[in-house]
């Protein structure tokens, strides 16, 4: 059986479907292996592995199955996170001597080198300082290019600076919290909204 870490809180519970190519990814015989290459994942406070920076991307790579060019992938995918000119001569060098917003864009780069068709992003830059966040933003807005991107934040000037929809979610009722209460274009949420929840939080005067 395939357990999401979900399942393991009392509390949990979800509805509805999630649908990649038309299916399911709450379906019972989904192959957790092939949506985690299908679909990557960055995390709110960068989590290089304990490794060079060379095998923090190569590593990820190797167990996906990659048999191509190594060197040429790594470099691919330092500079698909804006990375490569800042790091090229030091791969062999832990990825814990770089600063937070290095260590962020090389999990981004980690990623990436897996080739994944959407990458899921939560809060990628609250852990970061203003600079190093203008750096992720200003990659997000390159990699849009090519992946789909999901972002969660609680930033509103992050969500309207970086996206090109936007979901509004908030709790509904005493139990049902993450309830996407509404979904459109980025620029509708934000100016013209259709539900009052929506308004009164994006004009800050929710609670």
């Amino acid at each position: 059986a395939f357990n999401r870490m979900n399942d393991f809180v009392p509390t949990s519970r979800v509805s509805g479907e999630i649908t990649l190519h038309g299916t399911n990814l709450y379906s019972k015989d989904i192959d957790p292996v092939e949506v985690r290459r299908r679909i990557g994942m960055v995390f709110q406070k960068p989590n290089p592995f304990p490794k060079s920076i060379y095998e923090n991307i190569a590593w990820g790579a190797r167990i996906n199955g990659f048999k191509g060019n190594m060197d040429e992938l790594v470099e691919q995918s330092l500079r698909g996170a804006a990375l490569w000119e800042e790091v090229k001569d030091k791969l062999k060098e832990s990825a814990y001597a770089l600063s937070g917003g290095q260590q962020q864009r090389l999990c981004i780069a980690r990623t990436i080198a897996i080739q994944p068709e959407i990458i899921l992003m939560d809060e990628p830059a609250s852990a970061l300082d203003p600079i190093s966040t203008l750096r992720i933003e200003e990659l997000m807005q390159e990699l849009k290019q090519n992946y789909t991107i999901i972002i969660v934040t609680h930033n509103m000037q992050q969500a309207a600076r970086v996206s090109d929809f936007t979901a509004m979610m908030m709790l509904h009722g005493d139990t049902r919290s993450g309830t996407v209460i509404e979904y459109d274009k980025t620029d509708i949420i934000f100016t013209r909204p259709s539900d009052k929840r929506t308004e009164d939080y994006v004009t800050g005067r929710f609670g």
